[in-house]
């Protein structure tokens, strides 16, 4: 009984606490209304302040153009009457004298009397005078007719929600990692002030889930119905896109996501592959000199200690079926002089494309493919299981592509990034300059098994960008060059 009790007494404890923080809620709610209802009669208040300023100035300015009118009209019949009257009353006068010559007896008199009679009637003002009006009195042309704006003023109410728009999903492009995407409303607005994107990368296709592993990226204030996101590195396999537009006031709905493929080759270094002497840090190598079984060792129960490989960035961006699993730690990593590291990822199909930056000053590098069954002890390009560019810097400096132990001397300037094309299906591994996308070199070969990107250094550093489409310079250049570019049996 007390148990029941007890519970009851906790179950009406929690419900009146749950009230409590209801009433708290709606107190809140009554407060905020009151504020938000004063703001928004405020700027109602301003708004039609504003709108009687505009009108009250456009009537001032209409008002000055009257009475500029009236005047120089009034300058222009008051100039015409005032000539006018002189030129009358010169005519009176004239007409007098010659009544009173007509009334004269004297002959001699009245000869010269009427001669300057005419002179004077010849020269007479009333004669010079034009007798049609400089100006008009109609004002007419002044008039208004405020129909059509008070119809419009009619129609003034509270700003509308904004429609929701749509994602043109054919319009919309991604390519030489850059997304660009375009949407419409469902008809005009004049009261859209702009519009938010908001993008999020994802590993699958479609609605989203209900835990997702990447936020929503904002991009506001957008004036046009379009927008383009640059400088991307596609680290997963699509991006989903969604936008509203926005008024002054409110925004509306967002539109429908939209899911876009952004096929890109991402990998990262195997450092479990790395030779002793070579310090890989994420997507960076670095010679050390000092290195050492011992110091690798340390330096890798450190990893493990700090984050799990099970959930590493290297394995929850991408989860692909073509992770390589790390088996050379150690006897089995390169050793002696291939001071050698592997992708982690290997390649079986498709187009991939990714670039390395490099020291020029390293002693050597080399960037390339290679077979999974690359060995131990083999330096890229000296077996017919790798195919490389190779830079050296010993004696004398070179720039060779290498191939099961065939050198050829590139004749082009030494990059400081190196652009890497691999077309698997058509056994096409070409090298690129990065910054120009001029092509350097192209292998041509049947690939039989897999491949996976490869690096080699000593006495240097590099660092390698991945999640790269391949460049669309790249595609056209592959195009024409087909068929025409150097191959493996020009190697000597």
């Amino acid at each position: 009984m007390d148990e029941s009790l007890r519970k009851i007494t906790t179950t009406l404890a929690l419900k009146n606490e749950e009230i409590t923080n209801f009433i708290c809620c709606q107190k809140q709610s009554l407060e905020n209304l009151e504020v938000n209802s004063s703001r928004v009669q405020e700027d109602l208040e301003t708004e039609f302040s504003s709108l009687h300023s505009v009108l009250d100035d456009i009537k001032d300015s209409m008002v000055t153009r009257i009475k500029q009118e009236r005047a120089s009209r009034t300058y222009e019949l008051q100039s015409q009457l005032s000539a006018c009257s002189k030129a009358l009353e010169s005519s009176e006068e004239l007409l007098e004298v010659a009544n009173q010559t007509l009334c004269s007896s004297e002959a001699d008199d009245f000869t010269q009397a009427a001669k300057d009679i005419k002179d004077s009637v010849t020269m007479a003002p009333a004669f010079r005078l034009s007798l049609k009006a400089k100006a008009t009195d109609s004002m007419s042309h002044m008039m208004v007719d405020f129909t059509q704006e008070r119809e419009m003023l009619q129609t003034i109410k509270f700003l509308p929600v904004p429609a929701t728009p749509e994602i043109l999903v054919s319009e919309c492009q991604v390519c030489d990692n850059t997304v660009t995407v375009q949407w419409a409303l469902p008809e005009t607005d004049s009261k859209i002030d702009h519009y938010d994107l908001e993008h999020r990368r994802t590993n699958h296709e479609g609605p989203p889930r209900a835990r997702e592993d990447y936020p929503w990226m904002v991009v506001e204030g957008i004036c046009e119905t379009e927008y383009t996101l640059t400088g991307l590195r596609f680290d997963t396999h699509y991006m989903t896109f969604r936008v509203k537009a926005c008024n002054k006031a409110v925004a509306g709905e967002f539109s429908e996501l939209v899911t876009l493929e952004t096929h890109a080759f991402l990998f990262k270094l195997d450092a479990g592959s790395a030779h002793q002497n070579l310090k890989v840090e994420d997507l960076s190598v670095e010679w050390d000199s000092c290195g050492g079984k011992v110091v690798q060792d340390i330096r890798k129960d450190k990893n493990r200690t700090n984050q799990s490989p099970m959930h590493s960035p290297a394995r929850t961006a991408m989860n692909s079926p073509k992770r390589v699993p790390s088996a050379r730690v150690g006897r089995d990593r390169f050793t002696a002089e291939s001071y050698t590291v592997l992708g982690d990822t290997f390649i079986d199909a498709g187009q991939q494309y990714w670039e390395v930056r490099f020291d020029k000053e390293s002693k050597a590098f080399a960037v390339g493919l290679a077979l999974r069954n690359l060995g131990r002890f083999d330096q890229l390009g000296k077996s017919n299981a790798s195919w490389c560019i190779h830079l050296n810097n010993w004696l004398q400096q070179s720039l060779t592509a290498k191939h099961n132990n065939k050198a050829r001397t590139l004749d082009c300037p030494i990059p400081d990034r190196i652009g890497v094309y691999c077309n698997y299906e058509e056994g096409a591994l070409s090298f690129y300059n990065a910054r120009t996308k001029t092509l350097m070199h192209t292998f041509r070969t049947k690939f039989t098994q897999p491949v996976i990107p490869a690096f080699s250094v000593w006495n240097g550093c590099f660092s390698v960008q991945t999640g790269l489409q391949v460049p669309s310079a790249v595609q056209s250049s592959q195009r024409k060059n087909s068929g025409t570019s150097s191959s493996n049996t020009s190697l000597t």
